[in-house]
C-alpha cells in the first residue's frame, strides 16, 4: 500500500514542477511579450512611472479592475508555444490519474517521457531567464529558487525501479546551474546599471513634493485634520531633505527613510481622494499657475538683462576717472604718442575704433597685437568722447601696446560732424527723439531696447563716416569694442574686394538675420526697393576700401536714406539696418571663419567655430566686461586683460 501511495505521489511531482512555470511564463508574457527589446521595456516604466506619480494611481487602479487582462495574440517562446505547454500539461495530468497499479516499466517509460518534456520546458525557462535580465535581481531570484526546486524534483523523478537515485547526474546539474547563475545575476547587475535613471532619488522627492501639494489643495484630503497635519510634516521633511542638492550624491544619508515615509503618507492620500478628475482639474491649474510665473519671471529677467546692459559697473566708472586724474597730472610732453608721422602712411595695416570704454578698448589692441606677425605695422586709430578722451589717452601712455602706433581722438574735435551735415545728428538732437523714451513703439515694446543708451550714442554712427575721418588713407578696418582677435588679420588686406565698398561676412545662415528681420517692408519704399530675403551680414569686424567709398558716394547714399527715415519708421534701431540699406549691392562676402558672431546671446556657439575664427564678436547683451557674460566664453576675452596692473587693483576690477 504504501508503494502505491509513494508511486502516485512521485507522478504527481512533475505538475507541482509545471504548474508555477506555466503561471509565471504566461504572466511575464503579458507584461514583456518577446518582441519587446530593452530599451523599450525601460522606456514603458519610465513613462508609467511618471503616469502614476503625476495622476496619483487612480486611474490606473480604475482601468485594471474594469478591464481584463488578455494574454496578447502571437507571442511565442523559444522552443516550445504556450499551446504546446498546456498539452504537455494536459497529458501528465492524465499520466498522473491512471490506474496506481501500473508496474515499474510504465513508470519509467513516464520517467522518458517527462525527460522530454522537461527539455521543452527547460527552453521556456531559458528565456523567462533573459527576459529576468531587464527586470533586475529580484525576479531573477525567483525564478532561480524554482529551478532550484525543480532540481531536486527531477532527482526524484529519475528514480529507477529499484529505488535508486542518479545523485551524480544531479550534482552536475546543479552546478552547471549555479554557473549559469553567477552570469545571469552579473548580466542583471550591468544592466540595471544602464537601466537606472541618473539621480532618481531626487527627482522622486521632487515628484513626492508635487503630489503632496496636490493633497493639500483637494477638498476630500483637506477635511481630513489628522492627514493634513501628517502630510505638511512630511512635506517639510522632503524639502529639508532636498535642500539645495543638484544630484543623488549631495542628499542627505536619511534621504531615503524621508522617501519612504513620504510614501506611506501619499498611499494613505490615495486612499482618502480617489476622484481622479479632481487631481487633473488640480494639475492643470499648477500648471497654468506656473506657466503664467515663468512668463512674469521671463519679463523681469530680460528688464534686469538691459538694465544691466546698460548700465556701467562700479569698476569701470572707477577706471576712467582714476586715469582722468593721473593724465592731468603729466607734462604737457608726456600726453603725447610718438610715430606721429607714420599714421597717414597707407602701406601700415590701420584699424579704426570707436569706444568710450577704455578697458573693452584696450582688449581689442592687445588681442590684435599678440596675434600679429609684426606689430610695428599696425596702427590703432582710437576715437572716443570728450569724457573718457584723457582716461583712454592715459591707459595707453601706461600700457603701451608693443612696437604698435596709437592715435587717440575726440570726437568733438571733428568739427565737420556737425547736424547741418549730418542728418543722424539732426535727428538725435531734436524734440523728437523722445521717441526713443515716449514714443508709440517703445510703449509696445516689452524688451525696453528703445530705451537702451547705445541706440544714442554718436560713436555707433560713426562708421559711416570712415572716409571724412581717415581722408588719406585707401583702405581701413573697422572693429567694435565687443570683439576679440585670434589670429593675424594682416591678410584682410591683401583681399580683393573687386569694385565692391565693404567685406563682410554674411549671417543668412539663419532665417531671422535676413532683411525682412531688420527693415519695415509694409512701408512702399522699402518693399519697393529690397528683398525680404536678401542675405544680411555682420558690422564688427569690416574691411572698407575707402577708395572706393568716395568713388562711389556711400555717404550721401546714407544721408538720402536718413532723410528718408526723418519719422523713423522704415528699419529698426541700431547700426545695422542703415548699413544693409547704404551699402546695399557693394559688399563682399569673406570666408565665416574671419568673424564668428553671437557670444553675447547665444550660449550654443559651436566650440569649433570660436577656436578656428579670425575674430570672436560679444554681440548682443552679455557683454564679457558685466557679470551677466556666458561664463563658458568669457575667458576668451579676459585673457587679455592685465588684472594685476596697478589701475585695474585700485578700481577692484577682478576676473
Amino acid at each position: 500500500m504504501k508503494m502505491k501511495l509513494r508511486k502516485f505521489l512521485l507522478l504527481f511531482l512533475p505538475l507541482t514542477f509545471v504548474a508555477p512555470i506555466l503561471l509565471c511564463t504566461d504572466t511575464l508574457q503579458f507584461y514583456f511579450p518577446s518582441s519587446t527589446s530593452g530599451d523599450e521595456f525601460v522606456e514603458d516604466v519610465s513613462a508609467f512611472m511618471f503616469l502614476v506619480l503625476v495622476y496619483g494611481d487612480c486611474c490606473f487602479h480604475e482601468q485594471e479592475l474594469s478591464v481584463p487582462l488578455k494574454e496578447p495574440l502571437g507571442t511565442s517562446y523559444t522552443g516550445a508555444s504556450s499551446g504546446e505547454i498546456t498539452r504537455i500539461t494536459r497529458q501528465l495530468t492524465e499520466d498522473s490519474t491512471e490506474d496506481g497499479t501500473e508496474n515499474s516499466s510504465h513508470l519509467s517509460r513516464g520517467s522518458n517521457k517527462q525527460s522530454l518534456d522537461g527539455n521543452a520546458i527547460r527552453q521556456v525557462i531559458d528565456n523567462v531567464h533573459k527576459t529576468q535580465v531587464v527586470t533586475g535581481k529580484g525576479a531573477s531570484n525567483k525564478i532561480e529558487s524554482r529551478e532550484t526546486v525543480g532540481i531536486e524534483n527531477k532527482e526524484i523523478q529519475s528514480l529507477h525501479s529499484d529505488g535508486t537515485t542518479e545523485k551524480s547526474s544531479a550534482r552536475k546539474e546543479m552546478k552547471h546551474l549555479n554557473g549559469l547563475r553567477e552570469k545571469v545575476n552579473t548580466r542583471t547587475e550591468k544592466q540595471n546599471e544602464q537601466t537606472v535613471l541618473p539621480d532618481a532619488r531626487l527627482r522622486l522627492l521632487k515628484d513626492q513634493l508635487m503630489q503632496g501639494r496636490i493633497y493639500l489643495s483637494l477638498p476630500a484630503t483637506r477635511n481630513n485634520a489628522q492627514f493634513i497635519k501628517e502630510l505638511r510634516l512630511r512635506i517639510k521633511e522632503v524639502r529639508r531633505a532636498l535642500g539645495d542638492a543638484a544630484n543623488d550624491s549631495e542628499l542627505p544619508k536619511n534621504a531615503q527613510e524621508k522617501l519612504k515615509a513620504m510614501e506611506q503618507t501619499l498611499l494613505k492620500g490615495k486612499q482618502i481622494q480617489n476622484d481622479c478628475a479632481a487631481m487633473i482639474k488640480r494639475l492643470r491649474a499648477m500648471l497654468h499657475l506656473s506657466e503664467e510665473q515663468l512668463r512674469v519671471q521671463k519679463k523681469q529677467a530680460l528688464f534686469l538683462t538691459h538694465l544691466t546692459a546698460k548700465t556701467m559697473p562700479k569698476g569701470l566708472h572707477c577706471l576712467p576717472l582714476r586715469l582722468s586724474t593721473e593724465y592731468f597730472l603729466l607734462n604737457s610732453s608726456q600726453m603725447h604718442f610718438p610715430d606721429k608721422e607714420i599714421l597717414d602712411d597707407p602701406k601700415l595695416y590701420h584699424y579704426a575704433l570707436f569706444s568710450d570704454n577704455i578697458l573693452a578698448a584696450a582688449v581689442v589692441v592687445n588681442s590684435t597685437i599678440t596675434h600679429a606677425e609684426d606689430p610695428s605695422k599696425h596702427v590703432f586709430h582710437i576715437v572716443t568722447d570728450r569724457l573718457n578722451y584723457a582716461a583712454m589717452n592715459m591707459w595707453f601712455i601706461a600700457n603701451p601696446p608693443s612696437k604698435a602706433t596709437i592715435q587717440v581722438q575726440n570726437v568733438e574735435e571733428f568739427t565737420w560732424f556737425n547736424s547741418s551735415y549730418s542728418p543722424i545728428l539732426r535727428q538725435l538732437g531734436s524734440s523728437s527723439t523722445n521717441y526713443y523714451f515716449k514714443g508709440r513703439r517703445a510703449e509696445s515694446d516689452s524688451s525696453f531696447r528703445y530705451r537702451n543708451p547705445k541706440y544714442l550714442s554718436i560713436m555707433n554712427h560713426l562708421r559711416f563716416y570712415l572716409p571724412q575721418i581717415f581722408p588719406k588713407l585707401d583702405k581701413v578696418l573697422f572693429l567694435d569694442d565687443d570683439i576679440v582677435v585670434q589670429k593675424d588679420l594682416t591678410g584682410l588686406w591683401s583681399i580683393g574686394l573687386k569694385g565692391k565698398v565693404i567685406g563682410v561676412v554674411e549671417t543668412c545662415g539663419e532665417s531671422f538675420h535676413r532683411f525682412d528681420r531688420y527693415l519695415n517692408f509694409s512701408n512702399l519704399i522699402i518693399s519697393k526697393s529690397f528683398d525680404p530675403r536678401a542675405c544680411g551680414w555682420a558690422f564688427g569686424m569690416n574691411i572698407f576700401d575707402l577708395d572706393e567709398w568716395r568713388k562711389q558716394n556711400i555717404t550721401e547714399a546714407y544721408h538720402k536714406w536718413q532723410h528718408l527715415n526723418r519719422d523713423r519708421l522704415l528699419w529698426k534701431l541700431g547700426t545695422l539696418p542703415p548699413g544693409l540699406i547704404t551699402f546695399q549691392n557693394h559688399t563682399y562676402a569673406l570666408e565665416k571663419s574671419w568673424h564668428v558672431l553671437g557670444l553675447g546671446y547665444n550660449p550654443n556657439i559651436p566650440q569649433k567655430d570660436i577656436e578656428r575664427a579670425a575674430v570672436i564678436h560679444y554681440n548682443g547683451n552679455l557683454k564679457p566686461w558685466l557679470e551677466i557674460a556666458i561664463p563658458k566664453f568669457r575667458n576668451y576675452w579676459a585673457n587679455f586683460v592685465d588684472y594685476d596692473q596697478l589701475y585695474l587693483r585700485e578700481c577692484n576690477i577682478t576676473p
